[in-house]
């Protein structure tokens, strides 16, 4: 498998399994593939990855800072601010730093120059690098709502001659909206059961709004029913692979292991997944 793209792992809910085929495709693929864990909230990719941490980097938001002596209170930065960030009373400005998402528009039309920045610590991103395989983490402080930020920047450690694997926040918030947008493909892993059908309809809507080309897999797929395989013939929607119960897995997942250390024969399975969803994605490309 030669030359780089973006392959975003996701799933509408947790616990489908999604970490552990992104972690998975990752090994199998080696030195061709960089780990990206966009799971800022729960990152757990380096527990199963078993990545020693080389770098790490304290990243922030810039949030306004108002000087009271210049504000006159004109409220145009409150007016520009989508996320009530900002509330103008008598006294001048009033910042909320919670709700700043740091898009420093409220500096830019202040006419006083009573505004300013200040970064706001959000989180860390950590980089390191297991079985030839380099990975790159953000880490949420606690307490912190503001996830899309310190996705983006995960991202931005994307190479374009690698085969970049992000490990999406399950669901479809706007965390997972960040995470999967820009991809070339997303891979939404499910399990055939009436929860993993409903939350995988939610995850495809979401994705085909973003624009990205989409393939699934069935992980568990020997229990439950054949809704979800009914459901992906309908709307066109390709199975690239489909897991079965396998105890070896089970027992590697709760003690820490990888999907291809306990059940080697995984591996050129999940190459081919990452094979096909290249060809996906062209085939995308060559019809938009």
């Amino acid at each position: 498998m030669s030359g780089g793209m973006t392959l975003a792992v996701a799933s509408g809910k947790g616990g489908t399994g999604k970490t552990t085929v992104a972690v998975g495709m990752a090994l199998a693929l080696g030195g061709q593939a960089r780990l990206l864990d966009c799971d800022v909230e729960a990152p757990n990719c380096q527990l199963f990855l078993k990545a020693e941490i080389a770098f790490r980097e304290t990243l922030g938001v810039p949030v306004p800072r108002v000087d009271k002596a210049k504000c006159t209170a004109c409220g145009q930065c409150a007016d520009i601010c989508q996320f009530n960030a900002i509330a103008v009373v008598k006294a001048g400005a009033m910042v909320f730093a919670e709700l700043c998402h740091g898009c420093g528009g409220c500096a830019r039309v202040c006419p006083t120059g009573a505004v300013s920045e200040t970064p706001r610590e959000i989180g860390v991103l950590e980089t390191g690098r297991a079985g030839g395989v380099e990975f790159v983490q953000g880490r949420l402080r606690v307490g912190e709502a503001l996830a899309p930020p310190l996705i983006r920047a995960v991202k931005r450690h994307a190479r374009p001659n690698r085969v970049n694997i992000v490990d999406c926040p399950p669901g479809t918030s706007c965390s997972m909206v960040a995470a999967v947008k820009g991809a070339d493909f997303a891979l939404l892993v499910t399990e055939p059961s009436p929860f993993g059908l409903h939350d995988l309809t939610l995850a495809v809507d979401t994705v085909r709004q973003i624009g990205v080309p989409i393939g699934v897999v069935i992980n568990r797929a020997d229990i439950g029913d054949g809704r979800v395989r009914d459901y992906c013939a309908a709307e066109r929607i390709e199975i690239l692979m489909e897991i079965r119960e396998d105890r070896r897995i089970a027992g590697a997942y709760s003690r820490g292991e990888n999907i291809v250390a306990a059940a080697s024969d995984m591996a050129e399975g999940l190459r081919a997944v990452a094979a096909r969803a290249r060809a996906l994605a062209a085939r995308g490309k060559e019809t938009t």
